[in-house]
């Protein structure tokens, strides 16, 4: 079945919330999402979000992150909806086949990342193999907090993008 616009603006505002929270695991984005209803299109739908996500902080954007599980694993720090996890799977597919010597680095990798930032790993996954995010995460590992939580949010930002077309196309 195709859910529309209209099926979104037609849900109640607790089953909204929560079909939007698949997209962004930041409770405020999906609440203000939900209160911006009715959307006139797809286009207006994203154009919202954006502006929803530029107005999250620093918590915001933690809570979001904590929605996603490690580069490389199928387990979020906090509870995932079955679509949202098999959404994930799907943007990192990337690592399904990888070599395990580069599968044993990216889990090294984020290790190190999450002790550096106190957040885990973020990179919009959809298209990339597992050696490109290899490469991204190396890059970004030397940034500083503040540059890197930017960087990071900007990622989510392009996976709630991601996944409201998918919640919309199913």
């Amino acid at each position: 079945m195709n859910q529309s616009v209209k099926w979104l603006n037609e849900l109640s505002a607790k089953d909204a919330e929560r079909e939007l929270f698949k997209c962004c695991g930041s409770t405020r984005w999906a609440s203000e999402m939900t209160r911006a209803r009715p959307f006139a299109s797809l286009e207006e739908l994203c154009e919202k979000a954006e502006a929803v996500c530029e107005s999250l902080n620093e918590e915001d954007w933690l809570e979001a992150f904590r929605a996603h599980p490690k580069i490389g694993e199928t387990k979020a720090a906090t509870d995932q909806s079955q679509e949202a996890q098999s959404w994930s799977a799907q943007e990192q597919s990337g690592v399904a086949n990888a070599a395990r010597e580069t599968v044993d680095e990216l889990a090294q990798k984020n290790r190190d990342y999450e002790a550096r930032f106190g957040f885990i790993f973020i990179v919009c996954a959809t298209g990339k193999s597992s050696e490109e995010m290899l490469t991204i995460l190396k890059s970004r590992i030397g940034n500083d907090r503040h540059d890197e939580l930017l960087i990071a949010a900007d990622e989510q930002r392009k996976i709630a993008r991601l996944r409201l077309e998918k919640l919309l196309s199913q």
